[in-house]
Protein backbone atom coordinates (compact mmCIF):
# COMPACT_ATOMS: atom_id res chain seq x y z
CA UNK A 1 0.00 0.00 0.00
CA UNK A 2 1.11 3.42 -0.64
CA UNK A 3 2.36 5.79 2.53
CA UNK A 4 2.05 9.26 1.71
CA UNK A 5 1.94 12.06 4.87
CA UNK A 6 1.10 15.41 2.52
CA UNK A 7 0.15 17.05 5.89
CA UNK A 8 3.55 16.25 7.75
CA UNK A 9 6.82 16.74 6.91
CA UNK A 10 8.68 14.37 5.97
CA UNK A 11 11.34 14.87 9.37
CA UNK A 12 7.75 14.09 11.37
CA UNK A 13 6.94 11.10 8.95
CA UNK A 14 10.59 9.52 9.27
CA UNK A 15 10.39 9.98 13.40
CA UNK A 16 6.92 8.24 13.46
CA UNK A 17 7.95 5.02 11.62
CA UNK A 18 9.69 1.98 13.85
CA UNK A 19 11.79 1.38 11.13
CA UNK A 20 13.00 2.62 7.55
CA UNK A 21 11.48 0.19 4.51
CA UNK A 22 13.44 -1.05 1.67
CA UNK A 23 12.30 1.41 -0.80
CA UNK A 24 11.02 5.76 -0.19
CA UNK A 25 10.68 8.42 -3.02
CA UNK A 26 11.24 12.19 -1.82
CA UNK A 27 9.65 14.09 -4.07
CA UNK A 28 9.59 18.04 -4.50
CA UNK A 29 11.01 20.75 -6.55
CA UNK A 30 11.75 23.63 -3.09
CA UNK A 31 15.61 22.63 -3.06
CA UNK A 32 16.28 23.51 0.67
CA UNK A 33 13.41 21.30 1.56
CA UNK A 34 14.09 18.43 -0.42
CA UNK A 35 18.03 18.86 0.71
CA UNK A 36 16.69 18.58 4.65
CA UNK A 37 14.55 15.68 3.43
CA UNK A 38 17.17 13.82 2.40
CA UNK A 39 19.57 15.31 5.22
CA UNK A 40 17.04 13.77 7.62
CA UNK A 41 16.85 10.24 5.84
CA UNK A 42 20.31 9.68 5.92
CA UNK A 43 20.76 10.49 9.42
CA UNK A 44 18.00 8.26 10.62
CA UNK A 45 19.41 5.32 7.65
CA UNK A 46 23.22 5.18 9.83
CA UNK A 47 21.19 5.14 13.09
CA UNK A 48 19.83 1.80 11.49
CA UNK A 49 23.28 0.59 9.91
CA UNK A 50 23.13 1.60 6.65
CA UNK A 51 26.36 3.12 6.35
CA UNK A 52 27.58 2.57 2.94
CA UNK A 53 26.22 5.35 0.94
CA UNK A 54 26.13 5.15 -2.92
CA UNK A 55 24.96 7.96 -5.28
CA UNK A 56 23.42 8.18 -8.88
CA UNK A 57 22.14 10.91 -11.20
CA UNK A 58 19.92 9.24 -13.42
CA UNK A 59 18.05 9.92 -16.90
CA UNK A 60 16.74 8.33 -20.42
CA UNK A 61 20.41 8.21 -20.99
CA UNK A 62 21.89 6.45 -18.52
CA UNK A 63 22.50 2.60 -17.54
CA UNK A 64 20.22 1.74 -15.12
CA UNK A 65 21.37 -1.42 -14.93
CA UNK A 66 23.92 -0.65 -12.34
CA UNK A 67 21.04 0.28 -10.13
CA UNK A 68 20.05 -3.19 -9.98
CA UNK A 69 23.63 -4.34 -9.98
CA UNK A 70 24.49 -2.13 -6.52
CA UNK A 71 21.65 -3.21 -5.18
CA UNK A 72 22.17 -6.74 -5.23
CA UNK A 73 25.63 -6.93 -4.76
CA UNK A 74 26.41 -5.94 -1.41
CA UNK A 75 28.63 -3.81 0.79
CA UNK A 76 32.32 -5.01 0.40
CA UNK A 77 32.50 -4.93 4.46
CA UNK A 78 28.96 -6.63 5.13
CA UNK A 79 27.67 -2.70 5.85
CA UNK A 80 24.30 -2.37 4.85
CA UNK A 81 23.86 0.27 1.77
CA UNK A 82 21.78 3.54 1.18
CA UNK A 83 21.55 3.61 -2.81
CA UNK A 84 20.32 7.37 -3.85
CA UNK A 85 19.01 7.74 -7.55
CA UNK A 86 18.24 11.60 -7.88
CA UNK A 87 16.24 11.77 -11.15
CA UNK A 88 16.06 15.33 -12.35
CA UNK A 89 13.04 15.22 -14.66
CA UNK A 90 10.14 12.31 -14.24
CA UNK A 91 11.05 11.09 -17.76
CA UNK A 92 13.22 7.77 -17.31
CA UNK A 93 12.78 6.59 -21.10
CA UNK A 94 11.46 3.32 -21.66
CA UNK A 95 13.93 1.06 -20.50
CA UNK A 96 14.74 3.05 -16.96
CA UNK A 97 10.97 3.08 -16.85
CA UNK A 98 11.36 -0.88 -16.54
CA UNK A 99 14.09 -0.92 -14.43
CA UNK A 100 12.35 1.57 -11.97
CA UNK A 101 9.04 -1.09 -12.05
CA UNK A 102 11.68 -3.91 -11.23
CA UNK A 103 13.03 -2.25 -8.59
CA UNK A 104 9.80 -1.22 -6.92
CA UNK A 105 8.77 -4.70 -6.96
CA UNK A 106 11.87 -6.03 -5.54
CA UNK A 107 12.46 -3.22 -2.64
CA UNK A 108 8.63 -2.91 -1.33
CA UNK A 109 8.68 -0.77 1.58
CA UNK A 110 7.07 -3.26 3.73
CA UNK A 111 10.49 -5.56 3.19
CA UNK A 112 13.29 -4.46 5.25
CA UNK A 113 16.48 -5.11 2.95
CA UNK A 114 20.51 -4.46 3.60
CA UNK A 115 20.01 -2.05 0.47
CA UNK A 116 17.91 1.09 0.87
CA UNK A 117 16.91 2.40 -1.86
CA UNK A 118 15.82 6.20 -2.10
CA UNK A 119 14.38 7.87 -5.41
CA UNK A 120 14.84 11.58 -5.36
CA UNK A 121 12.33 13.04 -7.65
CA UNK A 122 11.01 16.54 -9.28
CA UNK A 123 7.21 17.53 -7.80
CA UNK A 124 5.22 14.82 -10.09
CA UNK A 125 2.54 16.49 -12.13
CA UNK A 126 -0.27 14.30 -13.31
CA UNK A 127 0.75 13.48 -16.30
CA UNK A 128 3.86 11.24 -14.30
CA UNK A 129 1.33 9.87 -11.72
CA UNK A 130 -0.36 8.07 -14.55
CA UNK A 131 2.46 6.37 -16.01
CA UNK A 132 3.20 3.04 -15.10
CA UNK A 133 6.74 3.17 -13.90
CA UNK A 134 5.65 5.73 -11.19
CA UNK A 135 2.76 3.99 -10.11
CA UNK A 136 4.57 1.14 -9.30
CA UNK A 137 7.11 3.15 -7.22
CA UNK A 138 4.88 5.26 -5.17
CA UNK A 139 2.95 1.89 -4.43
CA UNK A 140 5.37 0.63 -2.99
CA UNK A 141 7.08 3.26 -1.02
CA UNK A 142 7.10 5.32 1.70
CA UNK A 143 6.59 9.03 -0.13
CA UNK A 144 8.10 11.94 1.90
CA UNK A 145 6.63 15.01 -0.56
CA UNK A 146 8.00 18.17 -0.05
CA UNK A 147 5.35 20.73 -0.49
CA UNK A 148 6.35 23.87 -1.77
CA UNK A 149 5.21 26.69 1.02
CA UNK A 150 2.79 29.33 0.26
CA UNK A 151 2.93 32.73 0.46
CA UNK A 152 0.54 33.23 3.11
CA UNK A 153 2.01 30.28 5.41
CA UNK A 154 5.62 31.74 4.94
CA UNK A 155 5.41 34.29 8.05
CA UNK A 156 4.72 31.03 10.12
CA UNK A 157 7.52 28.63 8.06
CA UNK A 158 9.97 31.34 9.46
CA UNK A 159 9.01 31.85 12.90
CA UNK A 160 8.86 27.93 13.28
CA UNK A 161 12.65 28.23 12.37
CA UNK A 162 13.39 31.34 14.69
CA UNK A 163 11.96 28.85 17.38
CA UNK A 164 14.46 26.23 16.47
CA UNK A 165 17.05 29.14 17.60
CA UNK A 166 15.02 30.48 20.55
CA UNK A 167 14.25 33.77 18.57
CA UNK A 168 10.77 35.46 18.28
CA UNK A 169 9.50 38.57 16.42
CA UNK A 170 5.85 39.82 16.32
CA UNK A 171 3.31 39.42 13.15
CA UNK A 172 4.28 42.03 11.70
CA UNK A 173 8.08 41.91 11.52
CA UNK A 174 7.20 38.63 10.36
CA UNK A 175 5.10 39.56 7.57
CA UNK A 176 7.46 42.31 6.39
CA UNK A 177 10.19 39.58 6.53
CA UNK A 178 8.15 36.84 4.12
CA UNK A 179 7.89 39.76 1.49
CA UNK A 180 11.94 40.08 1.37
CA UNK A 181 12.26 36.61 0.87
CA UNK A 182 8.70 35.22 -1.33
CA UNK A 183 9.90 33.10 -3.34
CA UNK A 184 13.79 31.76 -2.40
CA UNK A 185 13.65 29.62 0.55
CA UNK A 186 16.97 28.38 0.70
CA UNK A 187 17.51 32.38 1.05
CA UNK A 188 14.83 32.99 3.87
CA UNK A 189 16.89 29.75 5.65
CA UNK A 190 20.33 31.92 5.55
CA UNK A 191 18.40 34.99 6.23
CA UNK A 192 17.32 33.25 9.90
CA UNK A 193 20.27 31.70 10.41
CA UNK A 194 22.02 35.27 10.24
CA UNK A 195 19.90 36.07 12.08
CA UNK A 196 20.90 33.89 15.16
CA UNK A 197 24.27 34.81 14.44
CA UNK A 198 23.68 38.60 14.85
CA UNK A 199 21.43 39.06 17.79
CA UNK A 200 20.91 36.52 21.45
CA UNK A 201 18.04 34.85 22.21
CA UNK A 202 15.17 36.64 23.12
CA UNK A 203 12.46 38.32 20.94
CA UNK A 204 14.05 40.29 18.18
CA UNK A 205 13.11 43.90 17.19
CA UNK A 206 11.48 44.84 13.84
CA UNK A 207 14.34 47.04 13.71
CA UNK A 208 16.65 44.91 14.40
CA UNK A 209 15.33 42.59 11.46
CA UNK A 210 14.99 45.18 8.80
CA UNK A 211 18.59 46.07 9.63
CA UNK A 212 19.55 42.46 9.10
CA UNK A 213 17.93 41.09 6.33
CA UNK A 214 18.55 41.69 2.91
CA UNK A 215 15.78 41.22 0.15
CA UNK A 216 16.19 38.62 -1.45
CA UNK A 217 13.40 37.62 -2.96
CA UNK A 218 13.26 36.17 -6.56
CA UNK A 219 9.73 36.72 -8.25
CA UNK A 220 8.42 34.53 -10.83
CA UNK A 221 6.00 34.74 -13.59
CA UNK A 222 3.50 32.18 -12.19
CA UNK A 223 3.26 33.51 -8.80
CA UNK A 224 2.37 37.31 -10.50
CA UNK A 225 -0.62 34.95 -12.26
CA UNK A 226 -1.95 33.47 -9.28
CA UNK A 227 -1.88 36.69 -7.17
CA UNK A 228 -3.86 38.47 -9.61
CA UNK A 229 -6.09 35.88 -10.60
CA UNK A 230 -6.95 35.23 -6.85
CA UNK A 231 -7.35 38.71 -5.97
CA UNK A 232 -4.17 40.05 -4.76
CA UNK A 233 -3.58 42.91 -6.04
CA UNK A 234 -1.13 44.52 -3.78
CA UNK A 235 1.07 41.23 -3.88
CA UNK A 236 0.55 40.99 -7.36
CA UNK A 237 1.67 44.57 -8.59
CA UNK A 238 4.83 44.00 -5.78
CA UNK A 239 5.73 40.57 -8.01
CA UNK A 240 5.44 42.63 -11.14
CA UNK A 241 7.24 45.71 -9.94
CA UNK A 242 10.19 42.73 -8.53
CA UNK A 243 10.22 41.17 -12.34
CA UNK A 244 10.82 44.24 -13.82
CA UNK A 245 13.70 45.41 -11.50
CA UNK A 246 15.03 41.98 -12.22
CA UNK A 247 14.77 42.57 -16.52
CA UNK A 248 12.63 39.78 -16.66
CA UNK A 249 11.45 39.69 -20.75
CA UNK A 250 7.67 41.21 -21.12
CA UNK A 251 6.70 38.81 -23.47
CA UNK A 252 6.79 35.98 -20.54
CA UNK A 253 5.38 38.60 -17.84
CA UNK A 254 2.12 38.85 -20.39
CA UNK A 255 1.81 35.64 -21.30
CA UNK A 256 1.65 34.38 -17.83
CA UNK A 257 -1.51 37.12 -17.47
CA UNK A 258 -2.92 36.29 -20.29
CA UNK A 259 -2.64 32.53 -20.65
CA UNK A 260 -5.65 32.11 -17.66
CA UNK A 261 -7.77 34.61 -19.62
CA UNK A 262 -7.46 32.96 -22.96
CA UNK A 263 -8.20 29.69 -20.69
CA UNK A 264 -11.04 31.26 -19.70
CA UNK A 265 -12.11 32.78 -22.66
CA UNK A 266 -12.08 29.06 -24.03
CA UNK A 267 -14.19 27.81 -21.41
CA UNK A 268 -17.02 30.18 -21.90
CA UNK A 269 -17.02 29.57 -25.63
CA UNK A 270 -17.60 25.65 -24.88
CA UNK A 271 -20.70 26.85 -22.02
CA UNK A 272 -21.85 28.48 -24.96
CA UNK A 273 -21.58 25.09 -27.19
CA UNK A 274 -23.70 23.32 -24.36
CA UNK A 275 -20.71 21.78 -21.86
CA UNK A 276 -20.99 22.49 -18.50
CA UNK A 277 -17.98 24.46 -17.12
CA UNK A 278 -16.31 21.16 -15.28
CA UNK A 279 -16.98 19.06 -18.66
CA UNK A 280 -15.26 22.43 -20.43
CA UNK A 281 -12.38 22.56 -18.07
CA UNK A 282 -12.02 18.63 -18.53
CA UNK A 283 -11.78 18.98 -22.31
CA UNK A 284 -8.96 21.62 -22.16
CA UNK A 285 -7.02 19.18 -19.58
CA UNK A 286 -7.09 22.32 -16.86
CA UNK A 287 -7.33 19.87 -13.34
CA UNK A 288 -6.63 20.07 -10.36
CA UNK A 289 -5.34 23.49 -8.08
CA UNK A 290 -5.42 25.19 -11.88
CA UNK A 291 -9.37 23.88 -12.19
CA UNK A 292 -10.84 25.22 -8.57
CA UNK A 293 -8.47 29.00 -9.29
CA UNK A 294 -10.50 29.29 -12.89
CA UNK A 295 -13.40 28.35 -11.45
CA UNK A 296 -13.08 30.92 -8.85
CA UNK A 297 -12.05 33.31 -11.54
CA UNK A 298 -15.13 32.23 -13.40
CA UNK A 299 -17.16 33.30 -10.43
CA UNK A 300 -15.93 36.80 -10.39
CA UNK A 301 -15.39 37.58 -14.08
CA UNK A 302 -18.75 36.88 -16.86
CA UNK A 303 -17.66 36.52 -20.47
CA UNK A 304 -18.01 40.23 -21.56
CA UNK A 305 -15.25 40.79 -18.94
CA UNK A 306 -12.82 38.40 -19.99
CA UNK A 307 -13.46 39.63 -23.31
CA UNK A 308 -12.11 43.22 -22.39
CA UNK A 309 -9.15 42.03 -20.47
CA UNK A 310 -8.06 39.70 -23.62
CA UNK A 311 -8.26 42.84 -26.01
CA UNK A 312 -6.17 44.76 -23.45
CA UNK A 313 -4.04 41.53 -23.34
CA UNK A 314 -3.65 42.32 -26.88
CA UNK A 315 -3.05 45.95 -26.59
CA UNK A 316 -0.31 45.50 -24.28
CA UNK A 317 1.36 42.61 -26.67
CA UNK A 318 1.61 45.46 -29.68
CA UNK A 319 3.28 48.34 -27.03
CA UNK A 320 6.02 45.08 -26.40
CA UNK A 321 6.35 45.73 -30.45
CA UNK A 322 6.49 49.36 -30.45
CA UNK A 323 3.36 49.91 -31.77
CA UNK A 324 1.85 52.69 -30.35
CA UNK A 325 -2.24 51.64 -28.93
CA UNK A 326 -4.71 54.58 -28.71
CA UNK A 327 -6.33 54.97 -25.01
CA UNK A 328 -3.21 53.06 -23.64
CA UNK A 329 0.05 54.28 -21.65
CA UNK A 330 3.30 54.40 -23.71
CA UNK A 331 5.34 52.43 -21.36
CA UNK A 332 4.28 49.14 -21.70
CA UNK A 333 5.06 48.05 -17.90
CA UNK A 334 2.73 50.81 -17.15
CA UNK A 335 0.22 49.13 -19.01
CA UNK A 336 1.24 46.11 -18.02
CA UNK A 337 0.53 47.33 -14.02
CA UNK A 338 -3.09 48.42 -15.34
CA UNK A 339 -3.85 44.77 -16.42
CA UNK A 340 -2.67 43.39 -13.69
CA UNK A 341 -5.22 45.42 -11.22
CA UNK A 342 -7.92 45.06 -13.51
CA UNK A 343 -7.52 40.85 -13.55
CA UNK A 344 -7.44 41.10 -9.79
CA UNK A 345 -9.72 43.68 -9.01
CA UNK A 346 -12.32 43.51 -11.81
CA UNK A 347 -15.87 41.67 -10.75
CA UNK A 348 -19.09 41.40 -13.24
CA UNK A 349 -22.16 42.74 -11.88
Amino acid sequence: MRRTQPAATPEATLARIKQLPGLIVITGDEPLLVMEAADSLRERAREEGFTDRHSFVMDARSDWQQISLAAGAGSLFGDRQLIEITMPSAKPGKTGGQAISNLAKTHSSSVVQDALLVFKLPELDRQSRETVWCKDLLSNALVLECAAIPRAALPQWIETRLDRQHQTTDRDTLSWMADHVEGNLLAAHQEVLKLGLLYPEGNLSQEQVQTAVMNVARYDVMALRDAAIDGQAARALRILEGLKAEGTPTPLVLWALSDEIRNLARVYEKTRQGLRAQEAMKSLRIFGVREQRLSRLMDRLGSPLVDSLLSHAHDVDRLGKGIPVQGRLDDVWQEMSRLTLRLATSRSR
